[in-house]
């Protein structure tokens, strides 16, 4: 069965094949979580995997890349986007906002990419340490489906490296509000000789996707590949196709965020107008990107699903610039786009019925 090309036949893989796997692996997750002692820690895990699971399917979606070996990219794909999405809570929960606290907990997701490395302590910034062997066995299965991947070994620096991205930004967008933007700014500067023109929060936010990462774990799962190509696709996807996906996601949290007094890092463009054409500009620059992959139509395929899931959301019906705004945003998008999104309630409805079965 070769990658699929066609956005119907995208979807009805998906449906058929990856999203029931996805849940498999997300039942073994919940179960566990239930069995967490402390309150903290039990309460995020299972946020995690009950109102983020759509992390994990759309993450599972690059398990199509793998062909006959889909079971050990999804259950990579689902056991990393786990630990991310529980890491996050955890994060966003902390009344400290220690960034030691913070670098320490994310040391699994560097381990997770490294079956050699010693495991270590990742709570022991904190009082609270017993999760029941959770973030271990979330390690553990990482790194057993990553032995499964006959071009593990090749892929293997090219996700480091985006996952350095992630977790250095996991760090400084949790820390003191006071030094937030100092740390985001000087982080980019500190790599803005090495990127493509592009704002500080523009670079914050290409950090912040795991897409990248799971198309490698995707091929990394197929066959052997060379360093090469992996460098080539993660190049095809940071930064613009991560940008742009994290981006969308602020784009539908503003009224949220605003409410909440949280970091969006579309509130620094200077207008709407701007943050359009900003956007416009991402889309034009992740498709040119695209086109240099192997594969290329399946990941426009994807690229244009991920648009239309964001654009679809509940929550960009409840406001109304926003609304009026992503009109325009789907109209940038085309037919393929309109396509997702027209969809894409099945995704929504499947969720809200069972969230993580």
């Amino acid at each position: 069965m070769g990658v699929p090309t066609r956005s119907w036949t995208v979807l009805y893989r998906m449906y058929r094949q990856i999203i029931p796997m996805v849940h498999k692996e997300l039942k073994v997750w919940r179960e566990h979580a239930k069995t967490i002692p402390n309150d903290t820690f039990r309460e995020q895990a299972l946020l995690g995997v009950y109102e983020k699971s759509f992390h994990c399917e759309g993450g599972g979606a690059y398990a199509m890349l793998s062909n006959r070996n889909q079971a050990a990219a999804v259950k990579f794909i689902v056991a990393y986007q786990t630990i991310c999405d529980y890491l996050d809570n955890l994060c966003d929960k902390s009344d400290a906002q220690d960034p030691d606290d913070f670098r320490a907990m994310h040391e699994a997701l560097q381990q997770a990419l490294d079956p050699e490395a010693e495991r270590t302590d990742y709570y022991r910034y904190r009082e609270e340490k017993d999760d029941n062997g959770y973030l271990h066995a979330l390690v553990d299965a990482c790194r057993e489906a990553a032995q499964a991947m006959p071009g593990f070994s090749s892929a293997q620096p090219a996700m480091e490296e985006l996952s350095a991205y992630y977790r250095d930004l996991q760090v400084y967008k949790h820390v003191k509000e006071e030094d937030r933007l100092p740390l985001l700014k000087a982080w980019f500067e500190r790599h803005e000789p090495f990127l493509p023109s592009m704002y500080w929060f523009e670079f914050a936010a290409a950090t912040g996707s795991t897409m990248g990462l799971y198309s490698l774990a995707g091929y990394a799962a197929g066959d052997e590949i060379s360093e090469e190509t992996a460098q080539q696709v993660k190049n095809g996807y940071f930064p613009w196709v991560q940008g742009l996906h994290i981006l969308l996601d602020y784009f539908i949290d503003q009224e949220e965020d605003r409410q909440d007094g949280e970091l969006n890092f579309c509130f620094y463009y200077e207008s709407e107008d701007e943050m359009v054409a900003r956007f416009r500009f991402f889309k034009a620059q992740a498709e040119a990107s695209l086109r240099e992959l192997p594969h290329p139509a399946f990941h426009e395929r994807l690229n244009h699903g991920m648009m239309a899931l964001y654009l679809a959301d509940e929550k960009v019906q409840t406001q109304k610039d926003v609304k009026q705004t992503a009109k325009r945003f789907l109209k940038l998008g085309g037919a393929p786009t309109l396509f997702f999104y027209l969809n894409s309630w099945v995704f929504r409805r499947k969720t809200k019925r069972d969230p993580a079965s």
